[in-house]
């Protein structure tokens, strides 16, 4: 599971008891995707969707993007407010490369009753971006959220900036990476593209934006 590299045990410990409200089906997830171990690091915290649910709830999102899904941890928390807020009026488009992990994430969108609410779109997320702007979404977007590839992070901030609404929030993953972005002797092509997001996002005019120390740390860019 993907956690602050920033804070002790202790304080972690507390925020996730007292800083999210987890459903039973995103304890499920969390319990079983870090049984897969090493990889499970690529899961979200459950402050993080905590976090995730309380900005969909105060943009009132009811069109939502999400690039990387893994086993499906933060899109169910994201739909589960969607329908909250929703109902059915309301959608979570999911891009994954990976099939094998989609599958387990359907399993969790099913028991937790917003299957009906996600679409899947499964390949190289550059060509599924492209592919909703070719259909004419752009502008159509609430919410999107990034958590994949990150030397692919820059093109998919400018599809986002594309298909998100005038206000519409972008929330980035990873941003500090564990705080290998401050280490200079870093220069991997990870840490490399991370540096140069956050840097091109600070000088950004077509946003506003501000770098939470949240999980692993998100950006978070809301399109003027």
């Amino acid at each position: 599971m993907s956690a602050s590299e920033f804070v002790s045990d202790a304080v972690r410990a507390y925020v996730q008891a007292h800083g999210a409200r987890e459903h039973p089906v995103l304890a499920r997830c969390r319990s079983e995707t870090n049984a897969m171990g090493d990889i499970a690091r690529m899961q979200i915290s459950p402050e993080q969707g905590g976090f995730m649910q309380v900005m969909a709830r105060a943009i009132r999102a009811r069109h939502v993007l999400e690039v990387g899904v893994f086993t499906g941890y933060s899109s169910t928390a994201v739909a589960l407010a969607l329908k909250d807020m929703h109902g059915a009026d309301c959608e979570l488009i999911a891009c994954d490369i990976a099939e094998a992990f989609v599958a387990r994430a359907r399993g969790y969108w099913a028991e937790a009753g917003v299957a009906d609410l996600i679409q899947t779109r499964i390949g190289p997320a550059l060509d599924s971006l492209d592919g909703l702007i070719d259909d004419g979404r752009a502008g159509q977007f609430d919410l999107m959220f990034i958590d994949a590839d990150k030397s692919g992070y820059d093109a998919y901030y400018e599809r986002g900036l594309t298909l998100l609404r005038a206000g519409g929030l972008m929330l980035i993953d990873n941003m500090l990476w564990s705080g290998r972005v401050t280490d200079p002797d870093e220069s991997d092509a990870d840490t490399t593209a991370l540096r140069a997001l956050a840097a091109k996002i600070a000088e950004d005019d077509r946003v506003d934006m501000t770098l939470a120390t949240v999980g692993d740390g998100v950006s978070m860019v809301v399109k003027r």
